[in-house]
């Protein structure tokens, strides 16, 4: 039987990236070796290296004056890397999900954080909007997908103080105006790669203006004047960036993938607001995420969640079932994912609501 893999992260990548990754494992570039034990400083990984930060660049329309970093530690180590680069009094920040939180929570560290709206109250259900920021704002921080709860920013802000952009879950699902912002990082393991590398696009003239020491491992302007090889990279997943960029390239562009994207979302989200037996968790339809849909059993069939879990799985869905603090169920649709597999999903929902 055909598994749809829904996870949220790791989550699924494309055949091309999976078989060239394989193949690379063992042999790389016809060396001989496995691509998991060369030296990073060889010719045939520094090339990987370069032509995965032009790419990335290139379908993005990255601007001159920004630098594309492969970094470790995920999204999570950005939390403090941003403020300890960026944040010399004060920081704003939007919250709008359990990452935007995290986030928010390591800033305090660094100075003063002024949470310039949330939508905790409603088990972060919306985006926030109407809020004001700040004037003497180092920068605004801004979560632009939330894979738990289902809701995303999906247009790029116009703010008067830097904007910084955690991506880790929408990076390359949609065109970005990427000089809007000063600094968009993310954890690949959603729309980039396997897990274990995190990707930085940094605007170079916002650095250098702390006053604070920073240890050289943590230090944006270190990672690239080394060309983020100031430690060992983790080579095996940005390889398998690399072909990711290239598999995106061969459909099209971002471009592509966002109609992809917009399709898949729209079959999904139709049939959940049709069937009497679901419910989005979203009702807003422009807060809506394209990446992660997330739904519940309607009130009068609350008792059918178990049931419904089972049948899709026997149907060959894996990975839809919600995250703890939500309940209920979430469709992580990522670029890789084929239409497909919306489609069976879809055809599973009509199915059991025949039944019930």
């Amino acid at each position: 039987m055909k598994k749809h893999n829904f996870y949220a992260g790791p989550s699924i990548l494309s055949e091309y990236t999976i078989r060239n990754t394989a193949d690379a494992i063992l042999d790389f570039a016809g060396m001989g070796l496995s691509i998991m034990e060369i030296s990073h400083r060889s010719k045939e990984f520094v090339a990987v290296m370069d032509q995965a930060q032009l790419l990335f660049k290139e379908l993005l329309e990255i601007p001159d004056g920004y630098s594309v970093l492969f970094l470790q530690g995920g999204a999570s180590m950005q939390f403090c890397m941003v403020p300890y680069n960026l944040m010399s009094k004060k920081a704003a920040y939007l919250d709008t999900g359990s990452w935007a939180s995290k986030a928010i929570k390591e800033a305090k560290l660094f100075g003063e954080v002024d949470v310039v709206a949330s939508s905790k109250e409603s088990t972060y259900s919306y985006i926030p909007k109407g809020y004001e920021l700040p004037p003497d704002a180092d920068y605004f921080h801004i979560t632009t997908n939330n894979t738990i709860y289902g809701t995303e920013i999906r247009e790029d802000l116009d703010v008067s103080v830097p904007l910084v952009a955690d991506m880790s879950s929408d990076i390359f699902s949609r065109p970005l105006d990427v000089s809007k912002y000063a600094l968009i990082y993310g954890g690949a393991q959603k729309n980039l790669a396997p897990s274990g590398v995190t990707f930085v696009i940094v605007k170079n003239n916002i650095l250098g203006k702390v006053d604070r020491a920073i240890p050289t491992m943590l230090d944006y302007k270190v990672h690239i004047e080394k060309e983020s090889m100031f430690n060992t990279p983790p080579v095996v997943p940005v390889f398998a960036a690399l072909k990711t960029l290239e598999w995106y390239k061969q459909q099209g562009g971002v471009e592509a993938m966002h109609q992809s994207n917009l399709a898949k979302a729209a079959l999904l989200y139709n049939e959940i607001d049709r069937n009497k037996l679901f419910r989005c968790n979203v009702e807003d339809e422009a807060d809506r995420s394209i990446m992660n849909v997330t739904f519940v059993m309607d009130a009068d069939y609350q008792e059918l969640e178990a049931d419904f879990l089972a049948f899709a799985t026997e149907k060959g869905m894996v990975g839809i079932k919600g995250h703890r603090s939500v309940g209920g169920f979430r469709a992580s649709i990522y670029n890789a994912m084929p239409l497909t597999s919306v489609d069976a999903l879809v055809k599973t929902m009509k199915e059991f609501e025949q039944k019930h």
